[in-house]
């Protein structure tokens, strides 16, 4: 079963040939080099390419632990090129190479070779590429599967198609488990053995127990405000435990790094600043945030909003938490004031967007607690509410836009409305 997954592919086009080296980031295991082996790689020869003119290098295979050694590596794909045609590397796990940086740097000086190449670690991030690639560097991060990328390939309705997603994500592997119980154990595992002993040995540390517990605490406070000094609290009152609020800083910048996790900064509407007291942590992938809790806490309205939250991330957009102030009359008829919340602030380019994420609207008091925060912003871009179901997009008698979970999730242009 192929799975589409169009919109990378469509990346990886528009940098064809352009000079830069194309990096393929994301957490493990998400489809990085299918991207790159079976479906970039069938788009070349669909377009006339020679098989002869794609070179194709796994470094994390026992085949190639000889091309791990960057003199070698280099020399084998020099002597590949046989005439002056324009050869495609598809090069994957690069950090397997020690000074990989060297290695495709004085490759780009080959005018007839066009690079791109995976990676899975903190050398992949944005501000890193940068640096190592002199500017060269041209990154495409890809994420597990959208809810749209995986309903494609599912077998069935919508309805259990969603409370599926919500349960185990979109790593691709999960979608070939016909049970529940093998999507649990292949989550719980890859979680244990893949993305935290990688953190683990990457960063040398050595009091394992506090890493877990961090993240356990991350993976139940999904969609609340919160921030290291908190948590570190949260160590002594709840798990009777210390750890400073310095050390968990640093273990959510290596757990960010490692791509598990995102976080949202805050920002004052009104003010037009951000804030840097508390801010958001959400999950790469939902799935994995389940296994970590064994799949116990499953509230369905905080999983909706870091589905949410993915999903935009996904569509190329920048993503913060709003905050804006009001005063408001208390039961004693006195004015205070008061902070409501937004859940999200979406800007791309001149576009911007407010969200609220609303699992549940179905009460006079829910409806107001929504709108009032949207009510509060005073410039006039998009307002929306994405509530949970299927209903089609409408406009109430403010303007606010009100659209469905799927209809928001199958439709890439669906904030447009």
């Amino acid at each position: 079963m192929e799975i589409k997954r169009d919109s990378y592919l469509e990346q990886l086009i528009i940098r064809r040939n352009n000079g830069m080296i194309k990096v393929i980031t994301g957490i493990r295991r998400c489809g990085k080099s299918y991207l790159l082996f079976k479906i970039f790689k069938s788009y070349l020869l669909e377009q006339g390419v020679d098989k002869k003119h794609i070179i194709e290098i796994t470094l994390d295979g026992i085949e190639n632990e000889e091309l791990r050694d960057p003199k070698k590596c280099y020399q084998f794909i020099k002597s590949t090129l046989e005439d002056e045609k324009k050869y495609y590397l598809l090069l994957d796990e690069v950090q397997f190479m020690p000074r990989f940086e060297e290695v495709l740097n004085s490759l780009l000086r080959i005018e007839n070779i066009d690079i791109y190449v995976t990676g899975s670690n903190s050398k992949f991030l944005s501000s890193d590429i940068v640096t190592e690639f002199r500017g060269r560097g041209d990154e495409v991060r890809i994420y597990p599967l959208s809810f749209a990328e995986f309903f494609s390939c599912y077998d069935g309705d919508y309805d259990d198609a969603w409370e599926e997603y919500l349960a185990y994500g979109g790593l691709p592997q999960v979608t070939q488990f016909p049970q529940e119980r093998q999507k649990a154990e292949y989550l719980k595992n890859i979680l244990t053995n893949v993305y935290l002993r990688d953190v683990i040995e990457r960063n040398h540390i050595q009091n394992i127990d506090q890493l877990d517990t961090l993240l356990n605490i991350l993976a139940s406070s999904i969609g609340a405000l919160t921030n290291p000094t908190k948590i570190s609290h949260t160590f002594t009152s709840e798990r009777q435990s210390s750890c400073s609020n310095k050390t968990i800083s640093k273990h959510i910048d290596w757990l960010t790094e490692a791509f598990l996790i995102s976080k949202a900064n805050r920002y004052d509407i009104k003010g037009r600043k951000y804030i840097g007291a508390n801010l958001k942590y959400y999950f790469t992938d939902v799935g994995i945030r389940n296994a970590r809790l064994n799949f116990r806490q499953q509230e369905p309205t905080h999983i909706m909003e870091n589905i949410v939250y993915n999903e935009l991330i996904r569509r190329g957009y920048n993503v913060d938490i709003g905050a804006i102030d009001i005063y408001d009359k208390n039961q004693e008829g006195q004015r205070v004031r008061k902070q409501l919340e937004v859940d999200f602030i979406v800007n791309q380019v001149n576009q911007r967007y407010y969200i609220q994420a609303a699992y549940n609207m179905s009460s006079e008091e829910k409806q107001n607690q929504e709108l009032k925060s949207l009510r509060s912003i005073p410039d006039s871009f998009k307002k929306i509410i994405i509530v949970h179901g299927t209903s089609k997009p409408w406009r109430n008698e403010e303007g606010f836009v009100i659209m469905g979970m799927k209809y928001f999730l199958l439709n890439e242009a669906s904030l447009d409305f």
